[in-house]
């Protein structure tokens, strides 16, 4: 962006203006649809992937505060989408969207989040507001745009205190599917995208509570016959597909809240069958739950393509993406469930085992959609996992 642009940026009528509960105001220029929604804030210091993030459903019920300056610049697109549509209530960037500038876009950012409905704001000090939420924890706003930049600021601020926060809500069968499907699409590779699975080795359940494509895709990669059911989903559905390994999604929400009806259905899995399971963020949660751990609500939780995640069975250190606002309480671990991951930034908990089972998890996301793809192997060890199951 040349100075020019930010000056007259700067210098423009405010069409935006982003209201936290605690009376902080930040205006901006707002891009993608007006109006105004209000949500948990939450920042992300990813330096690629908007479109992933966005479209990913463990975001339903927060704003992103992007980090990194550079949004819009590589456009969108269908490929990249991790369901059909924005799951994320908004977006906050410190410029405005740039013209995109890549072979595979399709589509202009704001004018995909105007068709979607999701409001953007630019021209914001994000760095200061990351510096808040990092202070005070994830505030509940209010967002708006409005052309015109008329703002009822008292309205927003109350619309901001109104809203009743993620604790104790169950946000999964908001952002599940509406009924069973197969899934065969394997990983995007140079140059015919995605291919697909035909060869399967494994039959394996996934139960969706806001399951990631990519995340689809890397099972289907790793070797198995994907059946995706809803998250409400009881442990007979789940048996009578008769699989070989059951696997436990992504999502957003309170896992207490979500694991009223998954917990109950897991327990069964695990006290009537000897079938490997594998857990990622908020599966991860409800997996903990189900061996009798607690969750608790974090400060500001973990959002990002960077976070260094120790392996305690190897020593060995990956880089992780994450998005989670809750966290497995490490000192409620029962024995027999073992912690195999903690996070370097501030000791959380990052992934369990069973101490004689087959049956793991973890708190990130190791289908790197964006990220790192140092965890991929997360998914063979699953896929292992049923192969030695099945030579037994």
């Amino acid at each position: 962006m040349s100075a020019a642009t930010a000056l007259s940026q700067e210098n423009a009528k405010p069409t935006a203006c982003l209201a936290l509960a605690d009376g902080t105001i930040f205006y901006g220029h707002g891009f993608g649809a007006t109006g105004i929604t209000t949500a948990e804030l939450c920042f992300n210091t990813a330096m690629t992937g908007y479109q992933e993030i966005m479209t990913d459903p463990s975001y339903a019920g927060q704003v992103v505060t992007f980090t990194f300056p550079h949004v819009g610049n590589v456009g969108v697109n269908p490929e990249d989408d991790e369901t059909t549509d924005p799951v994320a209530a908004g977006m906050i960037v410190k410029w405005d969207p740039t013209e995109p500038s890549n072979w595979r876009s399709t589509e202009r950012l704001v004018d995909w989040l105007a068709k979607t409905g999701r409001i953007g704001i630019g021209g914001v000090d994000t760095r200061r507001l990351t510096r808040a939420i990092r202070h005070q924890g994830a505030p509940h706003v209010a967002i708006a745009h409005d052309p015109d930049g008329n703002f009822d600021i008292e309205a927003l601020i109350s619309e901001a205190r109104g809203f009743s926060g993620l604790e104790g809500l169950d946000l999964a069968k908001e952002v599940t599917c509406a009924q069973s499907y197969k899934w065969n699409e394997m990983r995007w590779a140079w140059p015919d995208g995605y291919p697909k699975q035909e060869n399967p080795r494994h039959k394996v359940v996934a139960l969706d509570f806001g399951a990631k494509r990519n995340i689809l895709r890397c099972l289907a990669s790793a070797g198995c016959d994907v059946t995706v059911l809803p998250a409400t989903a009881t442990a007979e559905e789940v048996l009578a597909q008769n699989p070989d390994g059951v696997f436990l999604s992504n999502g957003p929400g309170d896992p207490a809240a979500t694991g009223e009806y998954a917990v109950p259905m897991i327990k069964t899995i695990l006290g009537t069958t000897d079938l490997p399971v594998f857990g990622i963020c908020l599966g991860h949660q409800m997996l903990a739950l189900a061996l009798g751990a607690r969750t608790i609500k974090m400060n500001h939780g973990h959002h990002g393509a960077n976070h260094p995640v120790k392996d305690n069975d190897t020593g060995k250190v990956e880089i992780t993406s994450m998005n989670h606002g809750f966290a497995v309480d490490t000192a409620s671990l029962p024995e027999g469930v073992i912690e195999t991951h903690v996070s370097l930034f501030d000791g959380s908990n990052c992934g369990i085992r069973m101490e004689t089972r087959p049956v793991f998890s973890v708190q990130y996301h190791p289908e790197a959609s964006p990220g790192p793809m140092d965890s991929y192997y997360l998914f063979e060890r699953f896929s292992d996992a049923m192969d030695a199951r099945a030579g037994a």
